[in-house]
């Protein structure tokens, strides 16, 4: 074993590496500043949106896949305007939420909240099974 790495050795100073150039790579080291601080936020955003048209989805399934928005989205407009298109728009948000692991839910008449994987959206079981109730 040790005539093997003799010859390993003899090799490495063949090519032109000796024992200084190599007491020198290993005394080399690279400083850290810890103090640097972050360019980007790692604080989660609550964003509104409004959905007048299909088109507006695009905007909501962004910032979803950014996945540190959680998005309450007003669809009062495309539900006025045409049932088909909202259906549409929702079809669509609720299977980007399926593939990211994320949360889509209604609240209230008007909005909905979708929210990317790391939050779940809390769902009272009194008010969802109405058995439970009585």
């Amino acid at each position: 074993m040790k005539k093997f790495l003799m010859k390993v050795k003899d090799r490495v100073k063949s090519w032109g590496f000796d024992d200084e150039a190599s007491e020198e790579f290993e005394e080399e080291y690279l400083e850290l500043d810890t103090n640097v601080k972050k360019t980007g936020s790692s604080k989660i955003l609550v964003r509104p949106y409004v959905l007048e048209d299909f088109s507006d989805v695009k905007s909501v399934l962004d910032s979803l896949r950014d996945g540190y928005t959680v998005s309450l989205v007003n669809i009062r407009p495309l539900k006025d305007k045409d049932l088909v298109e909202l259906k549409r728009a929702i079809n669509k948000l609720k299977k980007t939420c399926d593939a990211i692991g994320g949360d889509i839910a209604g609240f209230g008449d008007d909005y909905i909240v979708v929210t990317p994987s790391f939050a779940e959206i809390y769902r009272n079981k009194e008010l969802d099974n109405p058995e439970l109730k009585e």
